[in-house]
């Protein structure tokens, strides 16, 4: 296992507060220190990225349909971004529409997970997206 001593930081960009509650319970109760920024939409995303006083996170978390701008326009911007193209982003979204999943990969998105509807299945599988880019994938040093 990776285990860096530090806390992991992630970037929650989601903007149902149904479901940045759920996302969060499911990371907080997991066990491992974090720290979890929730923004409202890519927008938001892109002033907290580029604001020199926040942490850089370790993990970008990302929904698809957002208002101002949606999460395949910050996809776009983040993998074109020489910096923040390092930052791993999964995709966790209510769509399973292949255009969606095939857009998402062609971004360059790390992971794409389409959200249970199922509150169990939901919990486990930011579970199992936190257990893989938080505990077992191995990261770029952070600068």
């Amino acid at each position: 296992m990776n285990v860096l001593p530090r806390t992991y930081d992630v970037l929650l960009v989601e903007d149902d507060a149904a479901d940045v509650l759920l996302i969060e319970e499911a990371l907080h109760e997991h066990g491992l220190p974090r720290t979890i920024t929730q923004v409202d939409d890519g927008l938001a995303a892109l002033a907290h990225l580029q604001d020199p006083a926040a942490p850089r996170p370790d993990l970008i978390v990302l929904d698809l349909n957002m208002p101002r701008m949606n999460g395949r326009e910050l996809l776009a911007v983040l993998k074109a971004d020489e910096d923040l193209a390092l930052i791993p982003v999964v995709v966790l979204t209510t769509s399973n529409a292949p255009d969606d999943i095939h857009g998402a990969y062609q971004q360059r998105a790390n992971a794409y997970v389409t959200k249970p509807v199922n509150l169990d299945e939901f919990v486990e599988a930011v579970r199992s997206i936190d257990d893989f880019f938080l505990s077992t994938a191995a990261h770029p040093p952070r600068h």
